[in-house]
This record gives C-alpha cells, structure tokens and sequence, in this order.
C-alpha cells in the first residue's frame, strides 16, 4: 500500500513517515525545492515537487497511491511570503481533496486540531472549514485533532522546545499567564500529547473501516498548568524557574502592538486559543492503538537535555 503525505517535511510529518516505512508502507511525498533536505530518509521515498498551490503536483503525487494524508498546518502567518491560515490549512486542503478524488484515491487522513471551531480565531476557523470540505467530499475521511504535540523534534520545532527558548532558557523570570483577580490561578491549561501516540493513532486508523467518518480528540494523560509545564521543561534541563504573573488581558494589549513583529513570541489569536484551553481526553487514543498515552514527564522530555 502507498501512503502520499502532503506535510511530511516537518516535525510530525518526518515521524509519520518513519512509522509508516517502518511498516512496510511504500511512502510519496510532496516536497518543495527548497525543502529536499529536510527528508532524511529520502532514498526510500518517492519524492515529487512541489506544493500545496500546485495542483498538477498534487495529482502527480497521487497517481499510484491508496492513501492521502493532509499534515499541513502553520502557528503564525507571514503574508508577504504568501503564507497564510486560509492557504496553507484551508486552500491546500481543497485542492488535496479535489486531486485524491479526481485521481481515485479515496481513504483520506487529515491532521485537525483540538479546539478547531466556526466562530473561533483565523487558525480555528481554517481548520474546521478544511474537515467539513473533506468530511463532505464523499471520501473515506477520519480527522485527527490532536492537542498539543511534544517529542523530540530532531532539528525541528515543536511545542516543548519552544517553551524551553522562550520562556526557560532567557535569564528572567517565565511569564504565567492568568485571567481576571488572581495572579496564582494559571489561565492556560493542556493535555500535551506525545508525537509517537499521534502516530500510532494514525497507523492504527489507516485501514480500519470503522474510523471513516469520525473525528478523533487526541490528548495525553494529563490536564497541566502553564505553570506545571514550564516547571517540567526547566527540570528537564536541570534547572528551576521563577514565573513573573501577567493578566492576559494585559498581554493582548501589548500583541496588538507588536504581534505583528517576527520575534513577538505570541499573537493576539494565539493568546485567546491559550485563555481557551487545549484539553483532551487520552481514552480514545488508547483505545485505538491499545497502548497507554505517554505522560509529559521528565523521562519522556530528556531531549530537551541534549
């Protein structure tokens, strides 16, 4: 079976496509010119170039595969570079669905995200219209939505170390976000999930008739702080950290200002979704791949160590 990723340059998509060879699945992917050395194992993959805007590559991605997966997702825009919510998570996605059916490939595996939601920010909004198009387009589809990812990202990015730049590693104190009166009641709360659950998530889902037409929550074992997350990074790392609190209200004020800045570390989009939440129940998950869900411990975020 040939499984074609739309997505498989980055963090979760170089593990996606590791567990699938590892498999036995055979594996295409769209990829960028500039982007070819992002594939480590690119000797045992099919490789077309390309992107998301292209839909003559996205149908040559797809001739000869059985399965698509749409693992396309941003944290921030940069529109003078053309990168933006609606053509990355949504845009891209249509002409995706309308390639697979075009080219025939009818089981379909979209990355969501948890909170995904009509009204909701730009990037919630984006998310949810990209699962009611494929959810509709008559494919076999089942849509993940995962809460917060955390693993070692190789080179890559993801959530754990970005914490660790940006509020463990500076020397002052760690910003804990809180809402209305009380600065020792943290506002943000999430269930990180672990990259290897995700994945099995997906493997165990590919050929399982019974996932088509559902939407699957993915969370880790935990409910944690801001606080207690922060806290964990920093043991990880060998170190303590002191936190400063900052009423979010007061934290939206100054994105407004700024978030438009490269290295303003958070959007005023970004702040509503944190005051939000990103909770998730793990049973599902466990359910599915028979395993329990991976705890954001110290053991499991050593390669922040590294």
């Amino acid at each position: 079976m040939r499984v074609a990723i739309i997505g498989g340059t980055g963090f979760v998509g170089s593990y996606l496509t590791e567990a699938l060879l590892s498999s036995s699945y055979s594996v295409s992917l769209l990829v960028r010119q500039d982007s070819k050395n992002k594939v480590p194992q690119h000797e045992q993959v099919s490789i077309v170039n390309g992107d998301i805007v292209d839909t003559e590559s996205i149908r040559r991605l797809l001739q000869a595969c059985d399965v698509v997966i749409y693992n396309v997702g941003i944290l921030r825009e940069v529109p003078r570079k053309g990168i933006t919510y609606e053509s990355t998570q949504y845009e891209g996605l249509v002409n995706t669905v309308d390639a697979a059916v075009a080219t025939g490939v009818q089981r379909f595996l979209l990355m969501s995200a948890n909170g995904a939601k009509i009204p909701g920010t730009q990037y919630q909004e984006t998310k949810r219209r990209a699962e009611e198009y494929a959810l509709k387009s008559g494919l076999d589809v089942t849509v993940f939505r995962p809460s917060v990812i955390f693993g070692d990202p190789h080179g890559a990015m993801e959530f754990a170390t970005q914490l660790l730049n940006q509020m463990v590693r500076p020397p002052i104190p760690a910003v804990r976000f809180f809402s209305g009166f009380d600065p020792k009641k943290d506002a943000v709360v999430m269930s990180p999930v672990h990259i290897k659950d995700v994945v099995r998530v997906f493997l165990a889902s590919l050929e399982n008739q019974e996932c088509v037409g559902k939407t699957y929550i993915l969370g880790g074992p935990e409910v944690l702080s801001w606080t207690e997350m922060i806290s964990r990074i920093a043991a990880a790392k060998g170190c303590r950290k002191w936190f400063l609190p900052m009423p979010v209200a007061l934290m939206r004020i100054v994105a407004r200002l700024f978030d438009w800045l490269p290295f303003f570390p958070v959007t005023r989009d970004q702040l509503t979704m944190l005051e939000e939440g990103n909770v998730a129940d793990s049973e599902i998950m466990q359910a599915l791949t028979g395993r329990e869900a991976t705890t954001f411990s110290i053991d499991h975020l050593n390669y922040l160590g590294k």
